[in-house]
């Protein structure tokens, strides 16, 4: 072989191994090159211990949104958290959202149980049913609490 036919094989070689590896970057890190289309709702809840900002949002066990962001709403004393929804799904006013944990110690995720109502949610409105997330440490302080006393 020649050595511009070895030049131009590793050339390709390379070229080909950055392509592979922005690939990997592009799944790995989740990363949207055409965005999709999504609307904006919050929702209020008492406790989400283990929520984070990333977190998926499900219906039926299907991704349907992220959590946007968590903050504490200073006038209600309250977890506020923001959802981004899939345009092509439309939630109904009387939907419940509820913290749920993947497994036993899994991430923590918004499952949204579907209503029955025929007004749906527009952008920047608020999911008024919602369920807070399970502490399991209290759980098991109170267990061994109560146990000592009986």
């Amino acid at each position: 072989m020649d050595k511009r036919k070895i030049e131009f094989y590793v050339g390709l070689f390379v070229i080909i191994g950055i392509l592979c590896t922005g690939y990997l970057f592009a799944v790995l890190g989740e990363i949207n090159f055409i965005k999709d289309k999504q609307y904006q709702v919050y929702a209020f809840f008492t406790s989400v211990s283990g929520l984070k900002t990333g977190a998926r949002i499900e219906m039926v066990g299907v991704e349907i949104g992220k959590v946007l962001n968590v903050s504490i709403d200073k006038e209600r004393l309250q977890a506020k958290v923001e959802f981004s929804i899939d345009q092509n799904i439309e939630l109904s006013e009387d939907i419940i959202a509820s913290i749920k944990t993947s497994g036993i110690i899994g991430q923590k995720y918004i499952d949204i149980l579907p209503g029955g109502s025929d007004i749906m949610l527009e952008s920047g409105e608020e999911i008024f049913n919602t369920e807070s997330s399970l502490d399991l440490e209290s759980l098991v302080r109170k267990f061994i609490f109560n146990k000592d006393n009986n």
